[in-house]
């Protein structure tokens, strides 16, 4: 089953409610997500750049970081009660109007 964005905050909200602590402070969030970026960089330079994977180091997936940095992202909008659906809209509608000439179009198929 397909989940939407409003559905997502609202799996992870009911998640993060059944614990007293509830959410972390925006700070902290900040800081998980730098946490998050960096393994997720970390994984991509195992994958596509220079650096191999130590034989010691845990295997994990750019797959599992992605959602990992999507988790924390969406506890921090939860948190600050953004609705990512209306954030990603207004964020489409920049690129599609103030940015709609800055990249270089495909040509259409015949």
């Amino acid at each position: 089953m397909e989940k939407t964005m409003r559905q997502l905050q609202q799996e992870v909200d009911a998640y993060i409610g059944q614990f007293k602590e509830g959410y972390f402070s925006p700070l902290a969030m900040l800081a998980r997500l730098t946490e998050e970026l960096g393994e997720l960089a970390r994984e991509v330079n195992h994958y596509y750049g220079e650096k191999p994977k130590k034989k010691t180091e845990q295997e994990k997936t750019i797959q599992e970081e992605l959602g990992d940095l999507l988790f924390v992202l969406i506890c921090m909008a939860n948190s600050l009660h953004i609705d990512l659906q209306e954030a990603h809209d207004a964020v489409m509608h920049k690129f599609q109007t103030r940015d709609r000439d800055r990249w270089t179009r495909k040509e259409e198929e015949r």
